[in-house]
């Protein structure tokens, strides 16, 4: 098993002035004490507003990488809209990776952006040269398959932000291959994300905010058995839904 860059993160809880406001007031986080990584992959899993992203990005920026998006030395911030969860976490760091990124959905164009502006300034050579061109110029998902193939390198650190937003199923599987072979060479991942392809990879941990960060199988994730049910049975799903049967 590869060396791990982070193998714990803890909240220290005792200088919170106050519990009952955001993002101390989400469940997982307010019931948070010491979370251990175990492996090169970890997932954060759960349903949307249980706060995968808001422990995400406070994880990112506590290692020192832009709130947007992007590695420690992009600084651009279009709407500083982040929580201060960040100032209570306390990292676990061992070594030092080679490489650290932070890639978001939500924020990519933001950081594509900085990522062409700094082309411009320098032309050729200059990071959007480094980052297979002109971002830009590529479809969503396939700007952010060119960020993986040419700035993610071996022995990094790479916080993933529901990146199966931007990806076909068949682009999910590209990315799920990219993070295994990254592994390979000692980089670690940690990815919130609702997709089964990347859920399924077979090395990682899922910890699942739907009940305060516990250990869950594959196969007993929401995600799986609901997708699973669907496709083996669209008809019988689609009646159930539109009758209101499953409410």
């Amino acid at each position: 098993m590869n060396e791990l860059f982070v193998k714990r993160i803890e909240l220290r809880k005792d200088e919170i002035k106050d519990v009952n406001i955001y993002p101390f007031n989400i469940k997982c986080i307010r019931n948070l004490d010491v979370l251990s990584i175990e492996t090169a992959v970890t997932f954060l899993y759960g349903e949307n507003g249980v706060g995968k992203s808001t422990l995400l990005e406070a994880i990112a920026i506590s290692l020192g990488m832009n709130p947007e998006g992007g590695s420690q030395n992009f600084h651009f911030s279009t709407y500083d809209d982040y929580s201060e969860l960040y100032k209570y976490l306390k990292i676990g760091k061992f070594g030092m990776p080679e490489s650290k990124f932070f890639l978001r959905a939500e924020t990519f164009y933001n950081v594509a952006t900085s990522i062409h502006k700094e082309y411009h300034r320098y032309g050729e050579g200059s990071d959007d040269w480094k980052y297979g061109g002109n971002l830009h110029e590529c479809s969503h998902g396939e700007s952010f398959i060119k960020i993986v193939e040419n700035r993610f390198w071996d022995k990094g650190l790479y916080i993933l932000d529901e990146p199966e937003a931007a990806l076909s199923p068949l682009r999910q599987m590209t990315l799920l291959y990219y993070i295994n072979r990254l592994v390979q060479n000692g980089s670690q991942f940690i990815i919130a994300t609702h997709s089964p392809i990347l859920l399924a990879y077979r090395d990682g941990t899922i910890l699942d905010l739907n009940n305060c960060l516990e250990k869950i199988d594959y196969k007993d994730t929401d995600v799986y058995k609901t997708y699973k049910d669907f496709i083996n049975n669209p008809e019988g799903m689609q009646k159930a839904l539109f009758n209101e049967e499953i409410f």
